[in-house]
């Protein structure tokens, strides 16, 4: 079985391209640093994968996804080769993602945007929410004594 589960932040913004012909295919190449679990001297190290996704995922990788962005992707690793302009072989690995979704609430990407300054143009700030319900992670604040009005105990 070949399946392979991330999660890391994004190295960059996606790279994105279509296929040329009648029914274009959007492709997307983006790097994901994953940490490694143990640590070395007690410095931290990470692992740079490269992924790559296709059709409609790509074009949600385009619109949503970039640098620094904690996502969890699932798929297959991929390996291949090619012979570059110099004559040698050049063998790859990279992840063909199959399903690709956010690891963590908008929030906390602002967060760790703002004290991991990108060295391109600043995203746009998002419009103040209003008063809601929900915390500062994203998720509603659920009130205590719920549990009776649940349909299934």
């Amino acid at each position: 079985m070949n399946k392979v589960i991330l999660m890391g932040r994004l190295t960059r913004d996606p790279e994105v391209r279509y296929s040329a012909g009648e029914n274009s295919l959007a492709i997307a190449r983006y790097t994901l640093a994953v940490d490694r679990r143990f640590r070395r001297d007690g410095e931290a190290t990470a692992d740079f994968i490269p992924c790559v996704v296709f059709g409609r995922g790509a074009e949600f990788a385009e619109k949503y996804f970039h640098q620094g962005i904690r996502i969890v992707v699932s798929g297959r690793i991929q390996t291949g080769s090619y012979t570059n302009r110099e004559g040698q072989r050049v063998y790859t690995t990279e992840v063909v993602v199959e399903e690709q979704e956010f690891a963590e609430s908008k929030a906390a990407s602002d967060n760790y945007a703002a004290s991991h300054p990108r060295t391109s143009a600043p995203a746009p700030e998002a419009p103040a929410a209003p008063d809601t319900a929900a915390s500062i992670d994203g998720f509603m604040n659920i009130p205590d004594g719920i549990d009776e009005e649940l349909p299934f105990n």
